[in-house]
Order: structure tokens, then C-alpha cells, then sequence
């Protein structure tokens, strides 16, 4: 009688829950304590990862939404609950939402006990404590959660809007100098500077930080979107001149017009934020202080960047599968004898697909991935340069490495290791930078460079010829070997002026004792118009294109002589 008595008492109480649940934003939940028989109300099921909005096994099904920080945490109150420790309930931690991500809620609930003192039931509230405000008042401006709710009901009428994504750059800075009080007024001032411009049809709201977000239903096509930024600017400018110049800041801003898009995707809110966002956000990284307006083949390049760069780590986990290393061999000008190789990366994806040398470096420098890689391709470089002494005793390998490894990385450290565990002696390794242009001559720069060349390993200088600091880095860099690129290469041979230029610089770099690589040779033709010239090193396809080491070590190694192409 008394769980028949229970039983309908929860159900009782579930209806009443789901009668106020449609007027209030919060979550009402029923827990049967004895039944062990949970209830929230439904809409609760279109935002957090929960099988049904009724269900038993309480503490375990809800661990399964839970995030898996909090389940200790939550196992812990859910035991004093049962076991009559606690009469009210008071906590915060965070359930899954149903696209994965967490969400800070807290939840407040009061146990209803029977005439004998037995808990029969709890009943509470949970809401969001991380929820977004439908207006901020720190601005004054409607927050996002009401644009939200405009754009719902716009319906179809949505396909002819704009937004202009404005936001605040550098916003921190005027936080961390002036203090959060001045901030603030900075974001009530550029506020206002908005609200002052728009037009009919046009209405403002804070999103998050320092970010606004412009909603044009007026028809505006992008010339008077961007007059509508520059206005704004314009009034922004004025406001800091008024302020005596205390703090200088500008305004970048992403466009976004939903006519360029899918209808399905259009209307598709956490979509049309996305895209709002990554507009504001190329802005920024075009140099800030500009518009930029949304284009959907640049989304999908920084999507393929963002799947190259999860891809890398993926690879980097399952140590360094889809990498592999092409060599490309370096001769003796004089009788076409093997020197060297260089060691060149390539990369596939997991799903096949192939990332040129060039986008891979700046990807991988970008990410810093560079260093836990280069580390790797300089271990692997080493083996294959074992591989081939076997047959030429003098061998060496030539590795290029990116200015971020010396930057950020033990660079001297990690190639003395490489080499010691490889049992290989420095003067078998030459290293070389991938980015000539970028060079500096920091302390920290030239005690690398000369702590290698202490060490025994040569120091080559790639790219000559592309830029105009290399003279100056010949100077500071003092390197082993200067390496022609193909692009001076190719002007030389077809070029009197740019011919009789390399002829000097040849002889410039014999003078001060140094080698020199010319890199790009394709034909018998071009081979014997540079030999005339007595570079020391040949470089190029006419001898082989870069291939995978086994081949290498098939052509070269068990072969007698080097093959010509």
C-alpha cells in the first residue's frame, strides 16, 4: 500500500512539473527515491545527452550525460541522498550536451519524507549557470539569447539578413592596462557608437566579451554594410579622441549574408554563429581594423586546415603513421659521385589524402608539431645515412629545420642525443634552415650555430638567392655551404646578366672557404652550362626527383654508379 501510495505520489508530482516546465526556462526534475525512478521535464531531452527524460538505475544512467570529472562528485551526493544524509541538495557540476560538450548546471532539490520519517521523494530545479543572458547590462544591449529568439521567429523572411559581427580588438590589453571598471565603459562607449549608426531595419546585440553582432533586415547589400562599419569606425574614433587618447583601440568586423548560403544551412542558428565567428575572426587575422566578408571557400580551406592539423596529431598518437621521409641526392660536381641526400617529409592523411611539402611545414610550424616532427625526421635521417655508409663511407644527410625548432625547442640537445643513440658521428649531418628570410641574429641563434659546428655538424644556408638578407646571414650564420635555389638557377641559364651574377657569387663563396650546392638541375644541358661554372655540389631531377628510402637505397646503395634521368 505505501509504494503503491509513493508510486502515484511521483506520478503526481510529474504532471504538475511538466504543467510549470512550459512557462519557465529551467529544468524541473522528480526523483522516486524508493523506486529509484528520476523524471525532468522533456525539452530537457533537445539539450543534454539523456536516453529519455524518465528513467531508473538513476545514478548510473546519469553518469552516462555527466561530465567524467564530475561523476565522483556526483555518485557522492546521490548516495547521501539515498542513505537520508541530507534533507536539501545543493550542487554544481556538469552534464553532456547532446553535442558532446559540457555544461555547468546547478541543482537544487528538497526531499519530501513520510509520516515515519522515511524519504519518499525529491523534488528540484536545475538551470544552467553558465546560460546566456537574454540582455546584458553592462552594455545595455539585448545578449544572445534573445538574438536567438528573433531569428527563430523570422522563419523563411531570415534568407534576406545580414549580420556584421563587430568586435573589439585587443580587448584584453585595455582590461590588463586600464582596468576592468574602463573596460567596461569601452563597451557601453562602442555600444553606443553602433546604436548611433544603424539604420531602420538594423538592431544590435552583445554576444560574448567584446563581441556585437549587427542584424540587418533592411535589404543592405555589402557596399552599405561596409559604409555601415566605416560609420561605425568613424564614431568609435571620435569617442577616443574625446577620451584624451587614454586608450587606442580599433574595431574589426566578419560579414555574413545568408543568401550566399543553403537555405537549410541559413537557418541553422549555431551555423550562422559559426560563420559569423569565423568571419570576425579572419578579419583579425587579415591584421585587424578591417571588415571581411564571408566567403564559403575560405571556410572550407580553414576546415581542411582544421582536419590537416587534427590529422597530424592523430598521426603524432599513432607514432607518426602517414609519415614518411623522401631523400633527393646531392652529387660531386666533378664526377657525379654520391655525396649526400636531403631528407624531405611527406605526409598523407588518414584518409589517403596528400599535404604538399609546403602547406605540411607551415602547418606543422604553426601548430608547433614541428618539434615533436622534426625531432623524428632527424632520428629516421640518421638511420638512413647508417644504411648507406655501408657502401660510401663518407656519406652524409642533410636535414632542413624550421626556425621555430631553434626557437622553442632544445635543438643542440636533441640532435647530440640523435646522433649518440644513432652511433653516428656529428660530421655525418648537415642541417639547414627552411626559412633563410626569417633568420635573426639573436644570441640564441648564434649559440646554437656555433655549438653544432663545435659539435661537428655542418651548417648549410638553403634558399640563396630568394631573398635579400642572405649575404647578411652569410656573415652572421658563418655556414658550412651556401645552397643555390632552382628559381636563381633557372634565371642564370636563360639570363646573361643573372649568369654572369652567379659566376661572382661562386667564386665569392670559394674565396671565403665554403662549399656550394646548385639545387634544380633537370637536363644533360643545364648540367654541363652549371659545371662550367665549378659549383662543388649538383642537385636536381637529372639525377633522380625525391623518392621513398627504399628506393633510394636500391638506386644508390646496391646499385654500382649513380643512374641519370
Amino acid at each position: 500500500m505505501e509504494k503503491e501510495k509513493s508510486a502515484r505520489t511521483f506520478k503526481d508530482f510529474c504532471a504538475i512539473a511538466e504543467e510549470f516546465s512550459q512557462c519557465m526556462n529551467d529544468y524541473l526534475y522528480v526523483y522516486n527515491i524508493p523506486g529509484d525512478t528520476y523524471y525532468i521535464s522533456e525539452r530537457a531531452l533537445r539539450r543534454f545527452r539523456m536516453p529519455s527524460n524518465i528513467f531508473q538505475d538513476v545514478a548510473n544512467t546519469i553518469s552516462t550525460f555527466t561530465y567524467p570529472d564530475d561523476i565522483p562528485l556526483l555518485q557522492k551526493d546521490l548516495s547521501e541522498v539515498n542513505s537520508g544524509l541530507k534533507d536539501e541538495r545543493n550542487l554544481e557540476y556538469r552534464w553532456l550536451s547532446t553535442n558532446g560538450s559540457p555544461v555547468w548546471i546547478n541543482v537544487k532539490g528538497r526531499i519530501l519524507k513520510s509520516s515515519d520519517g522515511v524519504a519518499r521523494l525529491m523534488i528540484g530545479c536545475i538551470n544552467e549557470i553558465g546560460k546566456r543572458q537574454k540582455a546584458d547590462n553592462v552594455s545595455g544591449l539585448r545578449g544572445e539569447s534573445s538574438l536567438e529568439e528573433h531569428l527563430k521567429l523570422l522563419g523563411p523572411s531570415l534568407m534576406d539578413a545580414m549580420f556584421l559581427r563587430i568586435g573589439i580588438d585587443d580587448f584584453k590589453v585595455i582590461n590588463e592596462r586600464h582596468g576592468a571598471e574602463y573596460g567596461n565603459y569601452v563597451l557601453r562607449a562602442v555600444a553606443g557608437c553602433i546604436k548611433q549608426c544603424l539604420r531602420p531595419l538594423q538592431s544590435v546585440y552583445r554576444i560574448v566579451s567584446d563581441e556585437f553582432m549587427v542584424l540587418d533586415l533592411s535589404g543592405s547589400d555589402f557596399r552599405e554594410m561596409n559604409r555601415l562599419y566605416h560609420d561605425i569606425r568613424s564614431a568609435v574614433d571620435k569617442v577616443i579622441s574625446t577620451e584624451q587618447y587614454k586608450a587606442i583601440y580599433t574595431i574589426s568586423a566578419g560579414l555574413l549574408s545568408l543568401k550566399d548560403l543553403a537555405p537549410e544551412v541559413a537557418q541553422d542558428y549555431s551555423q550562422t554563429m559559426k560563420f559569423s565567428e569565423f568571419a570576425l575572426t579572419e578579419a583579425k587575422n587579415r591584421g585587424k581594423n578591417q571588415l571581411y566578408f564571408f566567403k564559403p571557400e575560405d571556410y572550407n580551406s580553414f576546415l581542411r586546415m582544421r582536419y590537416i592539423r587534427s590529422s597530424l596529431r592523430k598521426s603524432l598518437e599513432e607514432n607518426f603513421n602517414g609519415f614518411e621521409l623522401f631523400f633527393q641526392p646531392i652529387v660531386v660536381s666533378s664526377d657525379g659521385e654520391l655525396f649526400a641526400a636531403e631528407t624531405l617529409l611527406r605526409f598523407h592523411t588518414q584518409t589517403g589524402e596528400y599535404v604538399p611539402p609546403l602547406e605540411l611545414v607551415s602547418i606543422l610550424e604553426e601548430s608547433g608539431l614541428i618539434i615533436p616532427v622534426g625531432k623524428w625526421i632527424i632520428r629516421n635521417a640518421l638511420a638512413m645515412c647508417k644504411k648507406c655508409r655501408e657502401k660510401y663511407p663518407d656519406f652524409v644527410i642533410s636535414v632542413n629545420l624550421s626556425y621555430i625548432q631553434l626557437l622553442k625547442s632544445p635543438l643542440y640537445e636533441d640532435i647530440a642525443e640523435s646522433l649518440e643513440k644513432a652511433q653516428m658521428p656529428p660530421t655525418c649531418l648537415i642541417v639547414e634552415l627552411t626559412e633563410s628570410g626569417h633568420l635573426e641574429n639573436t644570441p640564441a641563434v648564434q649559440n646554437v650555430w656555433k655549438k653544432l659546428k663545435k659539435l661537428g655538424v655542418s651548417i648549410a644556408l638553403d634558399d640563396f638567392g630568394t631573398g635579400y638578407s642572405n649575404l647578411i646571414n652569410i656573415g652572421n650564420l658563418r655556414p658550412n655551404i651556401i645552397k643555390i635555389d632552382r628559381s636563381f638557377t633557372v634565371k642564370a641559364l636563360r639570363n646573361d646578366y643573372e649568369h654572369e651574377l652567379l659566376i661572382h657569387i661562386i667564386k665569392m663563396v670559394h674565396r671565403i672557404g665554403l662549399n656550394l650546392v646548385v639545387e634544380g638541375i633537370e637536363t644533360h644541358d643545364e648540367l654541363e652550362r652549371i659545371n662550367e661554372l665549378h659549383p662543388d655540389y649538383i642537385q636536381g631531377f637529372y639525377y633522380s626527383k625525391p623518392c621513398p628510402a627504399e628506393e633510394f637505397v636500391q638506386k644508390y646503395v646496391t646499385a654500382e654508379t649513380i643512374t641519370e634521368f
